[in-house]
């Protein structure tokens, strides 16, 4: 089945709408809002606590290397799940290319462990 330009049109007005909708919100309630600005309007407000110091303090690397693999094998395993849902469409085929890749997986995870990313002091 050969497709066209105008198989693409409904998906173009939808992100036409999508983007001028967004768009329109952002300048409608710019327009609208108050413009009222003070001192004390203007200060650092965080969870009701007085703000006191600098807030360049720097994070550990472990923080950041924690998140980075936390989104790294989340993201891995979302990919199990279009898997086991079309389990038995895809047979042995199937079977050997999520071996492989859960094989790649403990690899990675295995190696992760032995550099001891996951060891807080």
């Amino acid at each position: 089945m050969q497709t066209s330009q105008h198989d693409f049109i409904p998906i173009l007005m939808q992100v036409l709408l999508a983007v001028g909708f967004v768009g329109g919100t952002i300048v409608i309630s710019n327009l609208l809002g108050p413009k009222r600005s003070s001192a004390n309007k203007d200060k650092s407000f965080e969870c009701g606590i007085e703000s006191t110091g600098n807030a360049r303090i720097p994070f550990s690397v472990k923080y950041f290397l924690v998140a980075i693999l936390f989104v790294l094998f989340d993201v891995e395993v979302i990919f199990m799940y279009p898997w086991a849902v079309n389990f038995k469409d895809m047979g042995m085929d199937g079977l050997i290319k999520m071996g492989i890749f859960m094989v790649l997986l403990l690899i990675g995870f295995f190696y992760v462990i032995k550099k001891k990313a996951l060891v807080w002091e």
